[in-house]
């Protein structure tokens, strides 16, 4: 079945749930990707704080500023036309109160022309996403490993806490997020709340049966320097192609078969 070509919205990602179509999610961080991503008929458009990670080279999310998701954030609104485009409150603006984090998320919306913003964080952030809602600020609650708090977590690992799963998703959608975001939780867990939850649920290492899927593009199309999570699927490998692409360029350049006359103006 060929993607549908009319925008996507929250009533679009419940319709898909509601009859068991998929939904696609990947990380967008700048106009070419997203636009590149969106004539491929991706869902959503994940402004990822992983930016931090994918583009800036740190180890972990938490140095990304605000008006730096920002600045990610409306390169990549400019290139999309059909997906929906969703923002990462980066560290700590998700977790400064209601109403700090209200204001941000505002700024966030009114700057970059994006549709929704992520949150991490499920029973705690109830009250601050129900706020957000109210406000009419589309919501992603983001449970299970959460990057943002993963000096507190003991490192990246797989959150096995069932009750506390299940807690933290039906209190974010309880609270209104439109969409539950799981990562790194094993797939009976992910199974058990996806059928539960009446909203959406995305993965990204929760196992096939959530709703959607969701993947750091960089690490989808091998372009990411250095470990690839075991939840990764590469369809294609592009950081190797880009190497020998650029290293025929520098001979070309160097032997002085580049450019050639039809690559050059004449009087």
């Amino acid at each position: 079945m060929s993607p549908p070509q009319s925008p996507i919205t929250i009533r679009s990602l419940q319709t898909m749930k509601q009859q068991s179509q998929r939904i696609t999610m990947l990380t967008a961080y700048d106009f070419t990707m997203a636009r590149l991503l969106d004539d491929a008929g991706v869902d959503v458009l994940l402004v990822g704080d992983s930016l931090g990670m994918v583009v800036q080279g740190h180890t972990t999310t938490i140095p990304v500023t605000l008006a730096q998701m920002i600045y990610h954030a409306e390169l990549v609104v400019r290139g999309s036309h059909r997906a929906m485009v969703v923002v990462d409150l980066p560290f700590p603006h998700g977790q400064l109160g209601v109403r700090k984090t209200l204001k941000v998320a505002a700024r966030v919306l009114k700057k970059t022309g994006c549709q929704a913003v992520k949150l991490e964080g499920g029973a705690e952030q109830a009250e601050t996403i129900a706020a957000l809602v109210n406000a009419g600020i589309p919501v992603i609650a983001h449970v299970g490993l959460r990057p943002q708090s993963v000096h507190a977590l003991g490192g990246y690992r797989v959150q096995r806490d069932g009750e506390r799963l299940r807690r933290d998703a039906l209190a974010a959608q309880s609270a209104g997020a439109f969409c539950v975001l799981m990562e790194c939780v094993p797939r009976e867990l992910a199974k058990a709340i996806t059928d539960e939850l009446t909203v959406p649920t995305i993965g990204i290492g929760a196992g096939p049966d959530c709703d959607g899927q969701v993947l750091v593009t960089h690490d989808l199309l091998g372009l990411t320097v250095g470990r690839v999570p075991k939840f990764v699927r590469q369809t294609a490998q592009l950081g190797p192609a880009m190497r020998q692409a650029v290293a025929d360029y520098n001979q070309s350049v160097r032997d002085g078969s580049f450019p050639n006359d039809d690559e050059s103006f004449n009087v």
